[in-house]
């Protein structure tokens, strides 16, 4: 997939109105890696395919739950800045690190959205006050342990959006051992041998 592929898809999959400010988000994240390594730089190259459409592709697994969306280790902003960018919908980005957290903010208020969007310094564990329709999260911790750490934010109604690369059914399957609930693994468009996690329903086994 070329660069002007990914970005008609995300063009697809979002609205043109959604665009100019989706693609001067990307200009800054290429513009502030010189200042702070927010994504990896072999990267930045195809940050259409590899970031952006990897993030958008999430908004259709979601669109039947309505409500906050919770993106947590939101990093650069992906995905939460593009389901913020490319929606009217609330979000809460999660991001522990305080320079990535700043970079967040000052995105939001670039944007002008943010009365419907917020910035948390914070690991997820102790944020509190957030009831999340969807929780989203491109964190290299286990499958487990992502569904651990949000459970207190979570109901059972929550939509888990999860991309696990390569080790998605296998993290499902080891999961499944401590959590019940509805899991499914959806292919990701950005490469086909990797899955992005669908949860719902779920609770911890007694």
């Amino acid at each position: 997939m070329t660069e002007d592929e990914a970005r008609a898809a995300v063009e697809a999959i979002t609205s043109p109105a959604a665009m100019p400010a989706i693609e001067r988000f990307v200009s800054t994240v290429i513009a502030e890696s010189e200042q702070q390594n927010l994504v990896a730089k072999p990267t930045l190259s195809t940050i259409w395919q590899r970031h952006v459409l990897d993030s958008a592709q999430l908004l259709p697994l979601a669109a039947n739950h309505d409500g906050l969306w919770v993106d947590f280790g939101t990093g650069a902003g992906f995905p939460g800045m593009i389901i913020a960018l490319a929606t009217d919908r609330p979000v809460a980005l999660i991001e522990p690190r305080r320079m990535r957290a700043a970079f967040l903010q000052a995105a939001v208020d670039d944007a002008g959205i943010g009365h419907r969007v917020a910035v948390h310094q914070s690991r997820v564990e102790r944020v509190a006050g957030l009831a999340a329709a969807v929780l989203s999260a491109r964190a290299v911790a286990s499958l487990a342990e992502l569904l651990q750490s949000t459970a207190h934010i979570a109901s059972m109604n929550t939509l888990y959006l999860l991309p696990k690369g390569q080790s998605a059914t296998t993290e499902v399957n080891e999961a499944q051992r401590r959590f019940e609930g509805l899991f499914h693994v959806e292919q990701s468009v950005t490469s086909p041998e990797s899955g992005i996690v669908s949860a719902r329903q779920v609770r911890q086994r007694r």
